[in-house]
């Protein structure tokens, strides 16, 4: 007899990517059994994976900034790591250096979070397809935003409307070996050093004006993905942008963004070049580096093509190629409760990027606040959701009730969600004074979160 048949479940959380992971995790710390049920694994797969791992990474490998003191997702990162996150666990564990930022290797984290899962005695994982919202039992959504059509169906049956939708598009991955570095350097942008870096993190490509501005035009020429009738509507995230719609909007739009030079000093010329293009390393071993902020949906030939004219990259050799799919998120401000509740059916939790959050962080803190709302209600406790002050609290207002429903989009967290310090604060000490704000209040929650209901 498999453990399936003996396991006795008081929660069920379909999707094993970030959140539900995350959930599945500060569940079963919290002695809640749990079965996790995963659609990889099955012999189906989403347009975006490429293997059965849970919380597989398919977007980036960077977790962002790490800086707790200066920016909201390093914040956020400080604060789960204060819950006890899994995730937040797994990254520190597979880290590649990325200067101030927190980048994984990809397999390995994969890996630590599947074994880490799979092996605890109150998590069940199941490989199975779930078609259809459950009537009945505590369940928690957590199947992101490549939700399975005949799911979706029945997500929008149960919550009356249309899930919104956007575009999502996936970085390329270079082999190094194939790099020239006699032409890159490596480099941190102001020769910033992260907690496990030398201020040489990124691999630098150069770009003189002539070399720019034909690239540019390669990028507004080249042969892209043709959408279906039904996707010429949905809107791009400004968050995971193609790098070809940046282009569009002007020819200096890049040099301000992705490619931006400003100080990368170039140790064969001791100038900035006209453009920068940044490699950041994918993988532990370091034989694998992504293109930052190349999200693109030009054909895979397209790529290969264009690419190979960035200055050290002409022979480069792709472990992946970009591409694109297709997202759909719940118009959460709407539909859920401050708890993250189906207001319709609250025996039905949301979790991740179907939320409308964005990033793999954002994604997995949402899962960390609904399994703890879902342990608590469990076990007859009842816990205040998070101070608006903190990150986890700002990013769950957004999502809950922080914007209107009919402009609802994704959000990346970020200090505009927070409600700004009292008193005059001058502008060089506003994000230290969000962050020491944040700190203290998440104690204060934290300290009075796990009070039992009072009896009747």
């Amino acid at each position: 007899m498999t453990q399936s048949h003996i396991f006795e479940h008081q929660i069920h959380i379909i999707g094993g990517g970030l959140a539900g992971s995350e959930a599945a995790w500060q569940l079963a710390q919290a002695g809640i059994k749990v079965r996790l049920s995963e659609l990889r694994g099955t012999g189906e797969m989403t347009a975006a994976h490429h293997t059965d791992g849970l919380a597989e990474l398919v977007c980036s490998n960077s977790f962002r900034s790490d800086d707790a003191d200066r920016n909201a997702v390093g914040l956020l990162h400080q604060e789960m790591r204060t819950l006890g996150s899994l995730i937040m666990a797994a990254a520190e564990q597979s880290k590649v250096p990325a200067g101030s930022a927190l980048a994984v290797d990809r397999d390995i984290f994969s890996g630590i979070v599947t074994r880490t899962l799979a092996e605890h005695p109150n998590i069940n994982v199941v490989r199975e397809r779930i078609d259809s919202l459950p009537q009945v039992g505590p369940t928690i959504i957590a199947t992101g935003p490549l939700t399975a059509a005949t799911l979706a169906q029945s997500i929008g049956a149960a919550t009356g409307e249309d899930a919104l939708a956007f575009f999502d598009a996936i970085a390329p991955i270079i082999h190094h070996d194939s790099i020239d570095m006699d032409i890159c350097w490596m480099a941190s942008r102001w020769d910033k050093v992260g907690p496990e870096g030398d201020g040489k993190d990124y691999i630098n490509c150069p770009m003189d004006k002539d070399q720019y501005l034909a690239f540019h035009k390669g990028l507004i020429d080249g042969d892209k993905t043709e959408f279906k009738q039904w996707e010429k509507d949905t809107p791009y995230f400004e968050g995971c942008m193609p790098i070809e719609v940046m282009a569009s909007r002007g020819v200096e739009t890049l040099r301000y963004g992705p490619m931006k030079p400003v100080g990368l000093d170039n140790p064969r010329t001791g100038r900035w070049a006209y453009a920068v293009v940044q490699l950041r390393q994918d993988n532990k071993l370091g034989t694998l580096w992504n293109m930052v902020g190349f999200q693109t949906k030009l054909k895979h030939g397209a790529q290969v093509e264009l690419f190979r004219t960035i200055p050290g990259l002409e022979k480069a050799e792709f472990a992946r190629l970009g591409g694109l799919h297709r997202n759909t998120f719940i118009n959460s401000p709407r539909l859920l409760d401050g708890e993250l509740r189906l207001k319709k059916a609250p025996h039905i939790r949301f979790a991740g990027q179907i939320t409308g959050c964005e990033g793999y962080v954002e994604s997995a803190s949402v899962g960390l606040m609904a399994g703890r709302f879902a342990a608590a209600e469990l076990q007859g406790r009842t816990i205040d959701a998070p101070p608006g002050t903190t990150a986890l609290g700002a990013l769950l207002g957004h999502i809950t009730g922080g914007a209107e429903a009919s402009d609802f989009q994704p959000m990346n967290v970020n200090f505009g969600l927070f409600p700004p310090p009292e008193g005059v604060v001058h502008k060089k000490a506003r994000k230290e004074a969000y962050t020491s704000r944040a700190r203290a209040d998440l104690h204060r929650w934290i300290a009075g979160e796990v009070q039992p209901i009072a009896a009747e």
